[in-house]
């Protein structure tokens, strides 16, 4: 890797877009911040964890790189971010090897001190066994780790959204699934979420299943903790009909932009639309 590579890039600015810089996950996001709704984040690079990874105590340079952009992403929420932390691996998010759940990811995480121990988690678990397991089965060379922090969205309701049917392969579907809270009970399988299957021509409801959502992830002293869901919103859907042509018109347009059929990760706050991850569907047949 170039050497003179910028040890952090920002996701809406020229250089965070390369998988080999930033991994996947930032790479895409990096594509997509300056058009859609993306939280602003910067991203440590893959030469980062390669310079610094594993050293004690934490390199006065790295405590300056992170101190600066924290103040400058500080600047840009208005406040001290409350951010998510999470690992974007060089092998992640591509056509052939998801890693889907499998590297960490920090939530609720504040201050440069947390920020730079949630830094180290992430480049730890690229030595994971489940990671080392998943690249033998798939064919995937090791490499480097890059890392997200991003402005944590303090989502009403989470999404996961496929641009076309990621079981039956249907190209006329659209699958929109959906709890209350942050994101991580419906990526983390920790509930049956609403689940929508929308038709793509009109993103008309084709069928609707109500989940029992009985739990939903939140923000706590220490990251994240699962709550019961109160009753009365275990008995209605998430999401409501503008919301779900919301989310289904996000998905098209970027499987238009990125050329391939996309897996998403949406949130609402306050009834406004984020993106917080894109990458192909991997499940498909090809």
């Amino acid at each position: 890797m170039n050497p003179m590579t910028p040890d952090i890039l920002w996701l809406d600015r020229p250089g965070c877009d390369d998988p080999r810089v930033v991994g996947g996950k930032a790479a895409n996001l990096g594509r997509l911040a300056a058009a859609f709704p993306v939280p602003p984040g910067f991203c440590l690079t893959a030469a980062a964890h390669a310079r610094w990874a594993g050293r004690e105590p934490v390199p006065e340079a790295l405590v300056r790189a992170v101190t600066d952009a924290h103040a400058e992403l500080a600047a840009r929420c208005g406040a001290d971010p409350v951010v998510a932390v999470r690992s974007s691996a060089v092998d992640e998010d591509g056509a052939s090897a998801s890693f889907a759940g499998m590297f960490l990811s920090c939530l609720n995480v504040q201050g440069v001190p947390d920020i730079l121990a949630a830094i180290a988690r992430c480049w730890a678990s690229a030595a994971d066994p489940r990671v080392l397991a998943y690249r033998s089965e798939h064919g995937v060379a090791g490499g480097g780790v890059g890392v997200l922090v991003q402005q944590l969205v303090p989502a009403d309701v989470a999404a996961v959204v496929f641009s076309v049917h990621p079981a039956s392969g249907a190209s006329d579907e659209l699958v929109i699934d959906a709890n209350w809270g942050l994101g991580e009970s419906v990526v983390g399988g920790l509930v049956t979420p609403d689940e929508w299957v929308l038709r793509r021509s009109d993103l008309a409801t084709l069928r609707f299943r109500l989940g029992d959502k009985a739990k939903m992830t939140v923000r706590a002293d220490a990251g994240t903790r699962e709550v019961p869901v109160l009753r009365t919103l275990r008995a209605r859907p998430c999401l409501a009909d503008e919301q779900l042509r919301a989310l289904g018109e996000l998905a098209l347009r970027l499987e238009a932009t990125m050329g391939w059929p996309v897996d998403l990760e949406c949130a609402f706050a306050d009834g406004r639309l984020h993106l917080l991850q894109c990458r192909p569907i991997t499940t498909l047949r090809r």
